[in-house]
Formats: C-alpha cells, structure tokens, sequence
C-alpha cells in the first residue's frame, strides 16, 4: 500500500478519531476535577464569551475576544500537563524543575495580559 492510501486511510480512520476525542474529554474532565486555576478561568470563559459575542460587532472581533479567553484555556491546560510530568518525574525541589513550572505560570500569565490587551483594544475602539 503506498504512502498517500495509507495517509488517507489514517486521516479518515473513525476508531482513531473516536479514541483522540476520549482522551481530549478526558483530559478536560481531570483538569476540571483537579485544577483549581483550570475552573476558575473556566468561569471566566463561561461569563465573558457571551459577553464577547455580543459586544463585538463582526466575526474578527467575536473571534478575537472569544479566542483571546480560549488561548488562556489551552495555555492553562499545557501548564498543568508540564506540572504533572514535573511532579511524576520527583516531587523533590530541584532547580529545573521549579523553572519549568515557573515559565508554565509565566505562559498563563502573559495568556491573561493578551485577553486584558484584546479586550481593551476592541473595546476602546468601539468606544472612543
């Protein structure tokens, strides 16, 4: 069988797809039952995307201010995987490993400024 059967026949493998979408929603469920930052900014998305479907006036500013919330999710959801290795890895301190969870937080962090910066340039340009 060649390359591009085989291709084909991977990218329309319904088993496969099926079993990425279990992992993904359960994956979604452990973070929502053991982290704490996950469901916070989880509360936030559930309050301000309707907010942000209704305040933006075409599909590029509902996407940016929509999305903008949706990166913070996945950067959260990347951190606590790192964490989670970190800590399978040893739970001992150790110097690289309090850095790599640092830059995780770090990532979430600038995630929140780049929603705090979307909303505020869509906004003040409606605005003002």
């Amino acid at each position: 069988m060649g390359l591009g059967k085989k291709l084909l026949l991977s990218m329309t493998d319904a088993g496969r797809i099926a079993r990425a979408a279990g992992y993904s929603i359960a994956g979604l469920r452990a973070a929502l039952r053991r982290e704490s930052a996950f469901r916070q900014e989880v509360m936030l998305f559930v309050v301000f995307a309707p907010l942000g479907a209704w305040l933006g006036r075409d599909g590029v500013e509902r996407t940016l201010l929509i999305g903008s919330l949706m990166i913070v999710l996945i950067v959260e959801l990347l951190n606590s995987a790192l964490e989670a290795a970190v800590d399978r890895i040893s739970k001992k301190d150790h110097k690289l490993s309090g850095r790599a969870k640092d830059m995780g937080s770090a990532a979430v962090y600038i995630s929140l400024a780049l929603v705090i910066l979307t909303w505020a340039s869509v906004l003040t340009d409606r605005y003002l």
